[in-house]
């Protein structure tokens, strides 16, 4: 499932909030992630701390939940865009609602309020107070539960690469509405997670080469 149309231009008026994005139905299968490169490294952080439920923050339309699902495990999401939710909804009644990452994700899915993991896949970028989405996050996991968190990787090489290439303008464009605004590092992103006293922090790279990667994905053991 990928977006129909950019972002709305109109800015949000909560600054929690971030352009909503619009959702069409492809076909709802799992090959349509447009996370695809993220799936692989996610699964492994999943099922090396013997997750079984899952939640996505940021689900969209569910198709990086189905592929989760479909791997194997017991997968939910909340998500701030309603084509989006009604697509995910379609294909798994019960499991989506509309939500956004700084609600109280306990109350949101109040029937099961704790959850083994929680996924944020290329989330973390867009908000603009992500320390309050962490500390939710950690409040809706069971004790040691684990987060994971995909965002673009930025190192010393690849924004070398960028600046070389003549590239950087459009890769840190300011004239997405909606778009990133938080360009992480490893060490940044290490340092939120351990803000929210998150600990065994491990990182791992994806899509593309070594330290020229798309993404990072960063996982962290909840306390407890």
């Amino acid at each position: 499932m990928t977006p129909a149309t950019d972002p709305a231009t109109t800015p949000p008026a909560d600054p929690h909030e971030k352009a909503e994005y619009a959702y069409r139905d492809d076909d709802g299968g799992v090959s349509q992630s447009h996370h695809r490169d993220l799936l692989g490294p996610v699964k492994r952080r999943l099922s090396a701390a013997g997750a079984r439920t899952v939640l996505d923050v940021g689900c969209g339309s569910g198709s990086f939940a189905r592929s989760l699902t479909a791997m194997g495990f017991e997968v939910y999401g909340c998500d701030t865009s309603t084509s989006g939710i009604a697509i995910a909804q379609k294909y798994a009644p019960g499991r989506f609602c509309l939500g956004s990452a700084y609600d109280d994700i306990t109350a949101l899915f109040a029937a099961r309020p704790r959850f083994d993991a929680i996924v944020a896949a290329e989330v973390v970028e867009h908000l603009f107070a992500p320390r309050d989405f962490v500390a939710r996050a950690r409040d809706a996991l069971v004790p040691g539960g684990i987060l994971i968190l995909t965002t673009p990787y930025h190192g010393y090489l690849k924004n070398l690469a960028l600046a070389v290439s003549g590239k950087m303008d459009a890769h840190f464009s300011a004239l997405w509405d909606g778009g990133h605004i938080k360009f992480w590092s490893k060490e940044t992103l290490s340092a939120l997670l351990r803000e929210q006293h998150f600990h065994t922090i491990t990182f791992e790279g994806a899509g593309r080469l070594p330290l020229l990667w798309k993404a990072m994905v960063m996982t962290a053991r909840a306390p407890g």
